[in-house]
C-alpha cells in the first residue's frame, strides 16, 4: 500500500517562495508519473507539475518558469519549488502516484486516473 504525506504548506505575500514536499512510503510498484495538483475553493482539481520513472518533469502552462518538481529517491521524498507566487496560486495542493502506464507523457494523464493521493496541505498566497 502507497501512502503520500503533503508538508510544508503556509502563507506568503506575492512574489515569494516556498517549497512542500511529498513523503512516500509503501511499495513503489510499477510507478509510472509522480504529479502535483491543486485546488482552489470552488475549482476543479488542476495538473500543476509531473515527473515521469526517467526523471523527466513537465508543467502546467501556468507555473512553467516559476514552478520546479524535483524527487529525491533515497528520502523517498517528491518535491515542488514554488517561486514568483501569484495570489491565483492558492489553493491546497496534493500529491499523487499513477502506475502502471507505458510511453505517455505525464500531463496527458488525468487526475482521475491516478491511483494513490496525499491529503493535501494548504497554501495561500497574499497580495
Amino acid at each position: 500500500q502507497v501512502q503520500l504525506v503533503e508538508s510544508g504548506g503556509g502563507s506568503v505575500q506575492a512574489g515569494g517562495s516556498l517549497k512542500v514536499s511529498c513523503a512516500v512510503s509503501g511499495y513503489m510498484y510499477r510507478r509510472y508519473c509522480m504529479g502535483w495538483f491543486r485546488q482552489a475553493t470552488g475549482k476543479e482539481r488542476e495538473g500543476v507539475a509531473f515527473i515521469d520513472s526517467d526523471s523527466r518533469s513537465s508543467y502546467a502552462d501556468s507555473v512553467k518558469g516559476r514552478f520546479a518538481i524535483s524527487q529525491d529517491n533515497a528520502k523517498n521524498t517528491l518535491y515542488l519549488q514554488m517561486n514568483s507566487l501569484k495570489p491565483e496560486d492558492t489553493a491546497v495542493y496534493y500529491c499523487a502516484e499513477v502506475i502502471g502506464f507505458t510511453g505517455e507523457n505525464c500531463r496527458r494523464i488525468g487526475p482521475q486516473q491516478y491511483n494513490y493521493w496525499g491529503q493535501g496541505t494548504q497554501v495561500t498566497v497574499s497580495s
